[in-house]
């Protein structure tokens, strides 16, 4: 099987579990009053539980929210397979490839919304837990209790989703920071390694349930889920703006070819152009970077981030200008 036909099944079997688990908040609903909101899988809790109820609260639109792996979604977009109002991306290189399709949709522009970083998550009733606490405590080495013996490990798939990427690029931060070549083969084995990958929206799911012993996440996911987790130095977490350069020298080529860099991981927002409800979907952006949107945001765990847009500027709606604090040099 070609790489590119390997990515098109991974697509599609992704897509197809993505469906199943979003089935009762994707229903073609374009009418007025309705705004169908496409997101990285590492806001569900934010968006389905506190963001979207608040903003139907103080707005009467109704929200229709569908998670999924950041870059998965931009493929649905392009595709015509989802049409939605609204797209929050998890890493502004996944909103490069709706700048200038050949033909079809297109989202010319983003905003850059929040920060996170890296961390990994541990289930407590985990046999691992206690080791995992004497590393939070400073007493043990990460890398050796990850590399333990038995310990089932979970990610995402750096073929649909940044965060399998960054986990990958994290790694590889770590194996400079900590001198330890091979770290990355020792714990994940192949980076597509099917065994230790999982759909966005349900790894936090699968450690909860007791499945997975640990997991590569976003400081966010954990701490909305009140789950425990080590905080990772900021040489490596990807999380410090400061140490753009540091994380742009190690970079990942996956098996379609793509290329990605290590960089600070920051949550964007745009408008695609086949917006069915665009009055909607600017109410809905506005309330993201008013003062409630903002306090439910630093309330699940994420970050503030100087407000920069991506893309030509030109296209921007003019309603939104005003919050644009500078340019997206990534």
């Amino acid at each position: 099987m070609s790489p590119r036909s390997s990515v098109f099944t991974a697509l599609f079997t992704y897509l197809a579990v993505a469906t199943l688990l979003a089935a009762s908040s994707s229903k073609a609903v374009d009418a007025a009053g309705t705004v169908r909101v496409l997101y990285a899988g590492s806001l569900v809790a934010l968006i389905e539980n506190d963001l979207g109820p608040a903003f139907s609260r103080t707005s009467g639109i109704a929200v229709q929210g569908r998670p999924g792996g950041s870059v998965a979604l931009a493929h649905m977009i392009l595709d015509g397979l989802q049409i939605p109002d609204v797209f929050v991306s998890a890493d502004p290189s996944v909103n490069a490839l709706l700048w200038h399709p050949p033909s079809g949709p297109s989202a010319r522009w983003f905003l850059t919304l929040a920060r996170t970083t890296m961390v990994i998550g541990y289930s407590p009733s985990s046999p691992f837990a206690r080791a995992f606490q004497e590393v939070a405590a400073g007493r043990r080495p990460l890398y050796d209790v990850l590399s333990s013996h038995g310990l089932r490990l979970g990610r995402t798939d750096p073929r649909l989703d940044p965060k399998g990427y960054r986990t990958i690029l994290t790694l590889r931060l770590a194996e400079r920071y900590y001198y330890h070549p091979g770290l990355e083969t020792t714990l994940l084995g192949e980076p597509e390694n099917p065994a230790q990958t999982f759909p966005e929206e349900v790894l936090v799911g699968r450690l909860e349930s007791g499945q997975l012993d640990a997991g590569f996440f976003y400081l966010n996911e954990v701490k909305e889920q009140h789950l425990p987790y080590v905080a990772l130095p900021d040489e490596i977490n990807l999380g410090n703006p400061a140490m753009a350069r540091l994380y742009a020298q190690v970079t990942y080529t996956d098996s379609a070819g793509v290329r990605h860099r290590g960089a600070p991981i920051l949550y964007t927002v745009t408008i695609p152009s086949t917006s069915r409800n665009f009055s909607e979907a600017i109410q809905f952006v506005e309330f993201l970077y008013a003062a409630g949107g903002q306090r439910i945001l630093n309330a699940h765990g994420l970050l503030p981030a100087r407000i920069v847009v991506g893309g030509d500027p030109r296209t921007v709606p003019p309603s939104l200008r005003h919050l644009i604090h500078g340019t997206y040099e990534g």
